[in-house]
């Protein structure tokens, strides 16, 4: 089997670098062009020095006449922008976004969310909301594949199943979750600049984070019940890794056992997702530069309450791994291929 060519637009952020990371390990992939803006002309390395041995491209900035000579393009770029890229695709091309361009299903709701007109209508209906143990083969069907936000995929791994099999009272969920600074971006230190980033806890987005929508959507693809959740963002001073601790309420006749169990069988042919024995306490430490997500049931003072707790590391099966493993399956080579 040929290399695919790819590029990689947006290779200077921290899901850029984890990206290009994974790819020189991937045995099917050439990265062909790393794009930036206010960077062109560098190395890559300059962003991190463990790239400074491998033999990568100079930064170059992005051109659609790219477009000709690549089979893979990866957007890691603000949100908009793949948009822009998505009306120019080729037959060849297949558009991996690590956006949010493409994670809702209505440009209305993208308008409500991100506070700007969708500038690619045409193209939502040619892309999924890819996440990999849930939507498996179906992206082989799509040229535009929408990698889910970071909490969401800690989050929707989890309750996704629950859900689905009418395992859990829909009323009142409680998520709180806690991820590295790494999860928003370069931008980071300049926005705290002097507020103390890298010793305190910050909570933001209180119910109306962006990611709200998109939990919201996918959950309602598994039940025709009106979902109430509330989902509560913090920002920690360690630089990588997300752990979400979910309140839930079960219905009638189900226990922890009967949870664990329902988990441990949904997944049972998945990879990177792992069912922890009950009440096991997991942190962020024991995924850090995996592509695993650990999820682990507990019980709480209360019979019919539970707490599930998921952890997973932001840049990569939040963020880099996420999207490797979708060209994985939508190409059909290995599903770890580059992810061990």
């Amino acid at each position: 089997m040929r290399k695919l060519n790819a590029l990689i637009a947006g290779s200077t952020g921290y899901i850029g670098v984890q990206l290009i990371k994974l790819l020189i390990k991937h045995k099917n992939i050439d990265i062909k062009y790393l794009c930036g803006n206010s960077s062109v002309g560098k190395k890559i390395s300059y962003f991190d020095n463990q790239l400074k041995s491998k033999k990568l491209p100079k930064i170059v900035k992005y051109n659609k006449k790219y477009l000709n000579h690549v089979d893979i393009i990866f957007t890691a770029l603000p949100n908009g922008e793949a948009q822009e890229i998505s009306k120019h695709l080729l037959t060849k091309n297949t558009l991996i976004d690590l956006a949010a361009d493409f994670r809702l299903n209505k440009a209305t709701e993208y308008l409500k969310w991100y506070k700007k007109k969708h500038k690619a209508i045409k193209n939502i209906n040619k892309s999924i909301y890819a996440l990999p143990e849930i939507t498996g083969k179906k992206v082989k069907n799509f040229k535009i594949i929408s990698c889910p936000g970071c909490y969401p995929t800690s989050i929707l791994l989890p309750i996704i199943p629950l859900v689905k099999n009418k395992c859990l009272s829909l009323k009142n969920i409680i998520i709180d979750s806690k991820s590295g600074y790494s999860g928003a971006g370069r931008g980071v230190h300049i926005k705290y600049k002097g507020k103390n980033l890298y010793e305190s806890l910050k909570v933001y987005g209180i119910s109306f984070h962006r990611h709200n929508s998109e939990i919201d959507q996918e959950l309602k693809k598994y039940t025709n019940s009106k979902i109430n959740f509330i989902f509560t963002p913090h920002l920690t001073p360690m630089f990588r890794g997300i752990l979400s601790t979910i309140y839930v309420d079960l219905k009638s006749g189900h226990s922890i056992k009967k949870i664990v169990s329902l988990l441990k069988e949904f997944y049972k042919n998945c990879r990177f997702v792992k069912i922890l024995k009950n009440d096991t306490q997991i942190s962020t430490n024991d995924v850090i530069n995996s592509n695993n997500c650990l999820i682990s049931v507990c019980k709480s003072k209360y019979k019919n309450k539970v707490i599930i707790l998921s952890a997973i590391d932001n840049l990569i099966k939040g963020g880099a791994g996420q999207a490797v493993q979708n060209m994985n399956i939508k190409f059909g080579f290995k599903e770890q291929e580059g992810l061990k």
